[in-house]
């Protein structure tokens, strides 16, 4: 008889964790973090044999501020197919302006997007491997922004209400129409 008992408490646990009934805890809420960088690596855009060097994978893209960085990477069995690797980051700014008047008026919203890119050629070396290097690109911050930002007239004022990060990192083989490696994110 102990023994059926014995078994009760561990039973109860574990039909109370799997409840549905929750509690959320009071406090600020943690705060979220930007989603991951998508990636993707189609080797049917590549030369027949190509793959990651030994210890190598596709390169890695981080956002910190308004640069993005990615890493190199080594690919093996490209033969003598060139490749261009390109990274894009762009950063989009919008806002209203405002007419200082006595009623501070919204006069007229804006939206401005600035990209920074960068592309290098890449040509594989003796026995058809292709040494991909780390590439870097910076968008202007907010501050930046709102320091080189005039609204249509000089009297009116700006008021950024929104700003976001994307890029695109591609590496694409000549010859082939769509990369063999790209990575969108923020």
């Amino acid at each position: 008889m102990t023994t059926r008992f014995a078994l009760l408490p561990v039973i109860a646990l574990a039909f109370a964790a799997c409840s549905s009934d929750t509690t959320t805890p009071t406090g600020p809420k943690p705060p979220t973090r930007p989603s991951a960088p998508l990636f993707a690596v189609s080797f049917a855009n590549a030369p027949s044999g190509a793959h990651f060097a030994k210890g190598e994978s596709e390169p890695v893209c981080t956002l910190i501020g308004g640069t993005v960085s990615c890493t190199s990477t080594a690919i093996q069995g490209v033969g003598n197919t060139n490749a261009i690797e390109s990274l894009a980051v762009t950063a989009t700014f919008s806002g209203v302006c405002h007419n200082p008047g006595v009623n501070k008026k919204l006069v007229e919203p804006f939206s401005e997007s600035e990209t920074a890119s960068t592309s290098v050629p890449l040509t594989p070396s003796r026995n058809g491997r292709l040494d991909v290097g780390a590439l870097t690109a910076t968008v202007p911050s907010l501050e930046d922004f709102e320091a080189s930002f005039t609204c249509p007239s000089a009297n009116w004022t700006a008021d950024v209400t929104d700003s976001s990060i994307s890029f695109t990192y591609s590496l694409t083989f000549d010859t082939f129409e769509n990369p063999f490696i790209l990575i969108t994110g923020p």
